[in-house]
């Protein structure tokens, strides 16, 4: 079974006045999942910013 089929057959023994908070809760996860992959990609960029503003690589790329 995977993990989808069991979280559907879960919320189908989930009483429907429970149902408004499981769907909260999923969004919540979605929302912190996109704001963990921003924080890496910003924790990245100034990471590599110390390189791409380096002399050598504006060097290395004027031609292309």
């Amino acid at each position: 079974m995977t993990r989808r089929s069991e979280l559907l057959k879960e919320i189908e023994t989930v009483p429907e006045p429970l149902l408004a908070e499981v769907i909260d809760f999923v969004k919540f996860l979605k929302m912190k999942a996109v704001k963990e992959a921003n924080y890496d990609a910003v924790a990245s960029e100034s990471t590599l910013k110390k390189d791409w503003l380096k002399v050598e690589e504006d060097k290395a790329w004027k031609d292309l």
